[in-house]
């Protein structure tokens, strides 16, 4: 790589990296404030919270690094610009195109890091995230049971528990659901142990009797048993750990979205498709960004106020292409034939890049300093 790439090259990562931790920091410290309230308050420890905010960061990092990409472009063309070293690499001969190679390099390189996120990272950090997240709340649904009081976990229920032994081991149970109107179902059980389940911590009574109480007839109807579950998640608001989300499947399976993933995730086969596809449209959104920061720079000149209209023109095309991201996504998750939209973005932003370059190469748009060094040279 000619040692002008190497030296561009190497000023847009050093700026990217600045921006991408100035980025995920501020979205970091307001997503920590509440997931801190939430876990300390729930009586977690710090290394919980640490490892939740792990896990939460291949998202965020994922979300900002488009944005950082354009930054860091933004940025390095503005500040050549004022040095006037772009001016001098344009009249020594350099197009506009030749001048953007070293940042579609780093347009493909931010690229790369996207591809691993949003189809490896991503994924596992939320599948571990949901697996945390169901034995947190099963422990937090553990601490509800207290021994030798009366407590109330939701209108309605009552539950008395005279002892709960080293072992976890629950004596003398009573349970009574009176949330139906015109019944009331009493549970009451030598013993019971407090498992974990799919849908949550099941309560599993042994040695017990159930007393169903119709108020309208006044009539008591007493059945012994010898174990009986009672879904104790529902009530007291356990984890469920058991279907995967859309955000926790890989791509492949997202791009055949087949009828048993459709039932898995109860979805459907367009949110699906569109998901999967714009897994592998994203990444070149950062292209587009660093293409439609630098190139929009190149049509302004050196002056000593900035380049602060290319800087709107190169922020507002910003903002147009996120436009047709965000319809082209609406239109893909109403029709599964309409996937294709989700490409619409990526492919109009790095267009205008393109654009943008071969614009600021043509005479009229050359400034007149642009021109005297040109014609002194010549």
């Amino acid at each position: 790589m000619p040692r002008f790439d190497r030296y561009l090259l190497s000023q847009l990562l050093a700026l990217f990296g600045f921006f991408s931790l100035l980025l995920v920091s501020v979205y970091w410290v307001n997503r920590a404030v509440g997931l801190f309230d939430q876990l300390i308050g729930d009586g977690q420890s710090a290394l919980v919270f640490v490892e939740f905010s792990l896990l939460t960061l291949p998202n965020v990092i994922r979300l900002v690094l488009p944005i950082s990409s354009f930054a860091a472009a933004v940025y390095i063309a503005n500040r050549l610009m004022s040095d006037s070293e772009l001016v001098v690499m344009q009249a020594t001969g350099f197009s506009s195109f030749r001048l953007a190679r070293p940042v579609i390099v780093f347009g493909l390189i931010v690229m790369l890091m996207m591809s691993a996120l949003t189809h490896v990272l991503v994924p596992a950090s939320r599948a571990a995230l949901t697996e945390r997240s169901a034995e947190i709340a099963d422990n937090v649904t553990a601490r509800f049971l207290r021994d030798g009081q009366f407590m109330h976990p939701a209108t309605g229920m009552t539950l008395y528990i005279r002892e709960i032994s080293q072992n976890g081991e629950l004596r003398d149970v009573f349970l009574s659901d009176d949330r139906n109107a015109g019944t009331t179902v009493t549970y009451t059980a030598r013993r019971a142990l407090l498992a974990r389940g799919d849908q949550g911590p099941k309560l599993l009574m042994f040695d017990g009797m159930t007393q169903d109480l119709d108020h309208a007839s006044r009539r008591l109807s007493v059945t012994r048993f010898a174990d009986v579950t009672y879904d104790l998640g529902a009530l007291l608001g356990g984890g469920v750990q058991g279907a995967r989300t859309v955000d926790e499947v890989s791509t492949l399976e997202l791009l055949r979205a087949d009828d048993a993933l459709v039932a898995e995730v109860r979805s459907t086969r367009a949110n699906l498709l569109q998901e999967g596809h714009s897994r592998i449209a994203q990444p070149f959104l950062a292209v587009a960004a660093a293409l439609i920061g630098f190139g929009a720079l190149l049509l302004g000149a050196f002056s000593r106020f900035g380049l602060w209209r290319q800087i709107g023109v190169a922020v507002v095309l910003l903002i147009v292409v996120q436009m047709i991201n965000t319809q082209g996504t609406g239109l893909a998750i109403r029709s599964e034939n309409a996937w294709p939209a989700v490409y619409a973005a990526p492919i109009v932003g790095i267009a205008i890049g393109l654009a943008l370059l071969w614009l600021s190469q043509r005479p009229r748009w050359l400034s007149r300093e642009q021109r005297a060094a040109a014609g002194a040279l010549a």
